[in-house]
């Protein structure tokens, strides 16, 4: 068995491994390093000799290294109580705990006493089996940060005393927006990088959707977790059509519609059905704008009037800058631009989103079709100089260039 397959085993099973793990010995760091260690071990034993049952072997062995760890640090009094543990983990293994496992994993990982940056980097880790590499390859961070963050995280729950159990209901609701935000900033990086070279990180987006995914699986009762997952499946089924073949940008007006998945539009569409039974959260409402797009034979047959009205009902339940810009992008395709400048006008007098290119460019393209060509000119180059992501930034300067 070679590295693909180790890697590909470890990516499906780590999330059940080190929950199993940190349930057995009541030690979140414990266990996940007693899973990389066996993940290491089989590197090495693996490609000479393939187990039967890949999951059992990291299993087995993650649970030795954990006993190990427990021994060099337990008192001699205290261990006979370890061996008898040692005996009788075999019978705790029980498949029907592995999913409640699984989503405490989810909500130890994406607790609120970690800082953002950690929350993604421990659930990326232990949740999506992901190396310190490549979630470093992922965010265009140095991988001893993603080292530092990880580390940190896991000293901090172990210093906040989180206990590893699922929440009460009340409190796993409460939490559960946590859980989905994290999901959600992983996908959005994936699917529009922050910065870089490349305008799609598809491997983390995908990543995003199996999280959802799991978490659909594991709460199918939350409406909101489907709405997540609709939005990302119906955002992912336009990746195909998103860059051309060199990786630069294809704008909405321009994509060939027929190469959009239309089996993740048939997944997205499913799971948004299952979110509307009790009425669209922020998540469900954006992923009923991304099925009105999905719907749409064209940008100029595309219902704008509907999408202006989602966008108006997800800024009451989720109020925030960017919603209103592009409420303001959907004014402008169904009402024209100069209702649409206002908008944008008002969020540059709030000054909500300072040093975002996101509203000169939004400002530009409404000054362009307004005519106003120096003025537009003059805020996509300003865009272009705030956008990190160099993919956007040539399209932004070669539409200031057609100002000229």
């Amino acid at each position: 068995m070679g590295t693909a397959d180790i890697e590909a085993v470890w990516r499906i099973e780590s999330a059940r491994i080190v929950a199993a793990l940190t349930r057995f010995t009541g030690d979140f760091e414990l266990a996940e390093d007693a899973a990389q260690e066996a993940v290491a071990e089989a590197l090495v034993s693996w490609p000479l000799a393939s187990p039967a049952n890949p999951a059992g072997w990291l299993m087995a062995t993650a649970r030795r290294r954990a006993i190990d760890a427990i021994r060099r640090r337990t008192a001699l009094q205290d261990r006979y109580a370890l061996l008898a543990v040692d005996s009788a983990i075999d019978e705790e293994i029980d498949p029907d705990k592995i999913d409640d496992d699984v989503l405490a994993l989810m909500f130890v990982s994406c607790h609120p006493v970690l800082s953002p940056e950690a929350r993604v980097a421990l659930t990326l880790r232990v949740v999506g089996g992901l190396s310190s590499e490549e979630i470093a390859r992922a965010f265009l961070v140095p991988v001893p940060t993603v080292q530092a963050r990880i580390t940190r995280g896991k000293k901090t729950i172990a210093a906040a005393g989180v206990p590893f159990e699922l929440p009460p209901a009340a409190e796993r609701r409460e939490r559960l927006g946590g859980v989905l935000s994290v999901i959600y900033v992983i996908f959005t990086e994936g699917s529009t990088a922050t910065s870089g070279d490349r305008l799609l990180r598809p491997d983390v987006a995908y990543e995003a959707i199996r999280l959802a995914r799991t978490l659909a699986a594991l709460q199918p009762d939350e409406p909101e977790v489907h709405g997540l997952l609709a939005l990302c499946e119906l955002t992912a089924a336009r990746f195909p059509a998103r860059t051309g073949p060199d990786g630069s940008p294809v704008l909405l007006d321009e994509q060939d519609r027929r190469r959009w998945d239309f089996s993740a539009i048939r997944r997205g569409l499913a799971a948004l059905a299952k979110a509307s039974t009790r009425g669209l959260g922020p998540y469900g409402l954006q992923a009923a704008i991304a099925a009105t797009h999905a719907s749409a034979p064209s940008v100029e047959a595309t219902d704008w009037d509907r999408i202006v009205v989602l966008y108006e009902a997800l800024g009451r339940v989720a109020p925030s800058p960017v919603v209103e810009l592009n409420r303001a992008v959907a004014v402008a395709m169904a009402s024209g631009p100069a209702q649409a400048l206002a908008i944008v006008e008002e969020l540059i007098a709030s000054d909500r989103l300072p040093g975002s290119h996101l509203i000169p460019t939004v400002r530009g393209e409404l000054l362009a079709r307004l005519g106003r060509r120096p003025e537009a000119r003059a805020e996509l180059e300003l865009a272009a100089r705030l956008c990190a992501n160099q993919r956007e930034r040539s399209v932004l300067l070669r539409k200031a260039a057609t100002l000229s």
